[in-house]
């Protein structure tokens, strides 16, 4: 699959999660872990094929990751949980939405100085990006939701 068209996928997909969680949705928490971890996964597999990768590339990609990932746990903090036929619920909140705008200035602001200061372009696969935000925010959702002592929503079953 072609970079654009990898890029408009994962653009799809990353919509349509946002969508489910701005109507709410069941907390589970195997839906909170495996794809961020999937996605970040793929993400480094793509970095391991960028051609001349260097250690200027290698701390761009780190801090870059690192600065993703504390954008994705403040994301976090401004979702609502909340019980539904006793297992846990999510909703992203208007907050959560304007920090998702935000987000995505400072990361793309990040990119551009990046690119500036000598990162290759190349080296900054989106899969990694989405991935790792989506980490940062799972990973706080997961304490939230233990922290409430609620159980998380059962796996969906598939027909």
């Amino acid at each position: 699959m072609s970079g654009p068209a990898l890029a408009v996928l994962i653009a799809v997909v990353a919509v349509a999660v946002v969508v489910r969680r701005l109507r709410g949705e069941p907390l589970n928490l195997r839906d909170l872990v495996v794809p961020p971890l999937v996605l970040t996964a793929l993400g480094l597999w793509a970095l391991r094929h960028v051609e001349d990768l260097t250690p200027t590339d290698v701390v761009w990609v780190a801090a870059g990751s690192l600065l993703g990932m504390a954008l994705g746990a403040v994301r976090a903090t401004t979702i609502q949980v909340f019980t539904r036929d006793g297992v846990l619920w999510q909703r992203y909140t208007g907050w959560t939405f304007l920090v998702i705008v935000g987000s995505l200035v400072v990361m793309a602001g990040f990119g551009f100085l990046a690119v500036a200061m000598g990162m290759h372009e190349a080296a900054r696969p989106i899969q990694l990006s989405v991935g790792v935000g989506f980490l940062g925010e799972s990973l706080v959702m997961v304490r939230k939701g233990m922290a409430t002592g609620i159980p998380f929503a059962p796996e969906r079953r598939h027909r």
